[in-house]
């Protein structure tokens, strides 16, 4: 099928659309008998035993790599470092001797897979070595550049100097912004960091495929405009795993909208048209679909994606990325909707829309990108996918008998007993396998090596998670067909060494990460609120006053400026940072994080007075001077710092010492501030330097973050070295939350922001945004954010939750 035709077709939209049709159904129809070609081969290398002899031939090869004479098993050490301690793994496999053969192996899998090379290819071999080594100089210096994209979790640092080493760093910011959309758009029901890693590696896998068709003398604009449109492009075509895929395999949805949502995607494909709002929203009207938000959403993403993809199909590339998008969703379609308690099912109907849908994903992925490659590259992944697809469903088997997903392992599970007809999907593996290294391979000694390794890490890996009387239960039921095979690929789990791959280490430690970063960032967010609320309840001064008449008025205006829906960062942050990284107890610091509100709030009175930025609006109210006057204002704001002294003076529980000395601290830190301001407010109609603005920009915002970290850390008598570095973390998270302020003053809207959009530019000063730009400005803030979240990794633990601050000072709307 060819969209691309629609737009040069001399014929109506009706006829090109039905020639469209005719396209897609040929382009199935050849791919499905060419499946079903494929299938009769295995099936019949299964009934001869085939399969079996090849494969004890080439463990008797296999196993002298792998497994140790009996004297070495008995007496040697097997002492090694866990898997799940990430860093320690890697050191110990560097120091015994065998990671050069772990990520050589690890990598081979990935070309093989992911770019369907040949290892038998002196190029591949050379281009795999050269990844291999650039892998090593990474995970071992733990400094060097990132020599691919990363995706080892969702680390925005790591992503962002990936892009400002290949010069595409506004894409990585687009990528960025798009992935947290995602993530707030996973609803419950479906596995929020399974998607995310899933679109990751989609993106991860075009941009892969797009490296390997530059070398080094592409030059380096042209090598920024390929990887700029790869991550663009997968991105648009992974948004299909959560929002098609994941969502049609979700319960969200009944069964009836699941079958007109299907058709709106298919709509989509034959049509080369994303059906209208009123089109698709009526496809959900029954009223049963979970959010009607989400579903608007993912109508205004997919649509975006579906153009940005089809703008730049062209020519025979484009058709062939169309044909394959729509063979993979009708495999897909076709299998989603089997039914586990139909007995009926033919091996055709359990595999063919199998092998379309493994091999699919892998063939869209080179195809979106127009890429080109060996003549051999189609052929080697329509032939490979189902090896790596029966695996998984074999990984999967009892998660996917709970929620009754069809496979060739749960239908075989099933029915077994009453069909003696059904092959089992654990022979059918092995011949896959067989067939891959002696018919697609050419038997490759490489390939074979990398092949068994990948099977018996599998094998390996489930018989520690199932448990060994659970997994022998598992074996004895799948392999009745081949007892003397499966004696041999026993005896290889059991004893065989050195078959871990990377890739797996890369999967569990991320998966770990993002489910841990996930529940981290939900609790910061809720201490954000409930510190928030302790705050605003301690904040009102009582209305008692020597001077009645006038005391009580001037606090009636500082509790108004104080009763402002504020953010509360400050009091906030000394807050965690006391209790959440120090163990400090909350009510004995609250006197301080009054004291830094009630300073930070004077700050703001002063700031908006007529003399100064002569605003009108603070914290979505009346500023305090177009409330009250202006002599309110100010001796409010007097009223608030000596406040503020006096909560800090009423610090229990602490040296007398350290609460003076952080007395002593506040004032100097209050001093900066104000040179901070004066320095505004003199450059205010001047041209400023990025160096200049850097400095007032601290001045006026850092040393706030700065005491914020900084004096919990004193009450609880820090070492240096740990201020040092929270200095290092506040300088940079000062501005780039300030950077973040000018942003949203240039692009926001007043009622989101609490105080009037546009401000800065009506008071002729100068911006990260006036000086940068736009673009300019989110690179520099990601710089800072870069150069914070390194700060981060080097404090303790207990410090750690400072990266959810990062992340929410950088992304915040308001």
């Amino acid at each position: 099928m060819s969209l691309t035709s629609i737009n040069i077709n001399p014929a109506g939209p009706n006829e090109a659309q039905e020639v469209t049709g005719i396209r897609a159904e040929e382009a199935y129809r050849r791919a499905e008998l060419r499946a079903e070609q494929y299938l009769e081969q295995l099936t019949e290398r299964v009934r001869s035993g085939k399969y079996a002899a090849e494969l004890t031939e080439d463990f008797q090869v296999w196993k002298k790599s792998h497994i140790r004479p009996w004297p070495a098993r008995l007496f040697g050490s097997r002492s090694s470092a866990q898997p799940q301690d990430y860093n320690r793994y890697i050191q110990w496999m560097d120091a015994a001797g065998k990671l050069n053969d772990y990520l050589a192996r690890s990598v081979s899998y990935l070309y093989m897979r992911d770019l369907g090379r040949a290892l038998d290819d002196p190029d591949t071999q050379s281009r795999i070595h050269r990844t291999a080594a650039g892998l090593k100089r990474s995970l071992l210096s733990g400094g060097d550049p990132q020599e691919g994209m990363p995706t080892d979790g969702f680390d925005t640092a790591a992503l962002y100097r990936w892009g400002q080493q290949e010069q595409i760093e506004d894409t990585v910011i687009w990528m960025i912004a798009k992935m947290k959309r995602v993530s707030e758009n996973i609803p419950e029901g479906m596995d929020a960091e399974q998607a995310q890693r899933k679109l990751l590696k989609i993106i991860a896998g075009v941009v892969l495929h797009a490296r390997e068709e530059m070398d080094a003398q592409t030059p380096q604009e042209e090598r920024s405009r390929r990887m700029d449109e790869a991550v663009r492009l997968g991105y648009s075509y992974g948004l299909t795993y959560p929002f098609v895929d994941d969502l049609l395999d979700s319960k969200l949805l009944t069964d009836e909208e699941k079958k007109r949502y299907s058709d709106l995607i298919r709509s989509a494909l034959l049509s080369g048209t994303v059906p209208v709002w009123d089109e698709w929203s009526g496809a959900f009207e029954s009223g049963h679909a979970e959010n009607f938000a989400l579903i608007r959403y993912i109508h205004s993403e997919l649509g975006e994606a579906f153009e940005y993809i089809k703008g730049r199909q062209s020519g025979e590339g484009g058709s062939v990325f169309f044909e394959q998008a729509y063979v993979f969703f009708e495999s897909q379609d076709v299998d989603r909707n089997k039914s586990l308690a139909d007995g009926t099912y033919t091996a055709s109907q359990l595999y063919v829309p199998v092998i379309l849908k493994s091999s699919g994903s892998r063939l869209i992925a080179r195809s979106v990108g127009q890429g080109g490659g060996d003549g051999g590259f189609e052929r080697r992944t329509f032939y490979y996918g189902i090896y790596n697809q029966l695996a998984d469903d074999f990984a999967d088997l009892f998660d996917d008998l709970e929620t009754g997903a069809v496979t060739p392992y749960t239908y075989y599970w099933k029915h077994r007993g009453e069909r003696p007809d059904l092959q089992s999907p654990f022979e059918m593996y092995w011949a896959v396998i067989a067939y891959l290294i002696r018919e697609v391979y050419g038997s490759d000694a490489n390939t074979r090596e990398v092949l068994l390794d990948r099977a018996i890490n599998g094998l390996k890996r489930a018989r520690q998670r199932l448990g060994i009387p659970r997994y022998e239960e598992l074996m004895e039921v799948l392999t009745p067909g081949m007892p003397a095979l499966n004696a041999v690929i026993q005896k290889m789990v059991r004893q065989a060494e050195d078959v871990e791959f990377f890739d797996k280490l890369l999967r569990d430690r991320m998966l770990t990460e993002m489910k841990k970063d996930r529940a981290d960032r939900e609790r910061f967010r809720s201490l954000l609120d409930e510190v928030r609320a302790q705050i605003e309840a301690a904040l009102p001064i009582s209305p008692v006053s020597n001077v009645p008449a006038v005391g009580d008025s001037l606090i009636d205006a500082a509790n108004y400026s104080l009763a402002g829906s504020g953010k509360r960062l400050r009091p906030i942050l000394a807050h965690l940072v006391a209790t959440e990284g120090y163990g400090l107890d909350g009510d004995r610091v609250r006197p301080l994080l009054k004291s830094l509100e009630y300073l930070h709030t004077a700050s703001l009175i002063f700031d908006d007075l007529p003399s100064q930025d002569d605003a009108d609006l603070r914290r979505g109210r009346q500023t305090l001077h177009t409330r009250y006057d202006g002599a309110t204002a100010e001796l409010s704001g007097l009223l608030l710092i000596q406040q503020g002294v006096r909560e800090q003076s009423r610090l229990q529980g602490f040296k007398p010492e350290t609460v003076l000395e952080l007395m002593h601290y506040s004032a100097h830190k209050a001093e900066e501030l104000c040179m901070g301001q004066a320095l505004d407010l003199k450059s205010r109609g001047q041209k400023l330097t990025l160096e200049r603005l850097n400095e007032i920009c601290f001045y006026k915002t850092g040393v706030a973050f700065e005491a914020c970290l900084i004096m919990p850390a004193m009450l609880a008598n820090a070492p240096q070295e740990q201020l040092k570095r929270l200095e290092t973390f506040a300088y940079h998270a000062g501005i780039a939350f300030q950077i973040r302020d000018d942003l949203l003053d240039a692009e926001g809207e007043a009622l989101q922001l609490g105080k009037p959009a546009g401000q800065d530019e009506a008071n002729g000063s100068s911006t990260f945004v006036t000086v940068l730009g736009v673009d300019g400005a989110k690179r520099e803030m990601w710089n800072h954010y870069c150069e914070a979240s390194d700060a981060v990794r080097e404090l303790p633990e207990p410090l750690r939750f400072l990266k959810h601050l990062l992340d929410y000072l950088v992304q915040r709307e308001r």
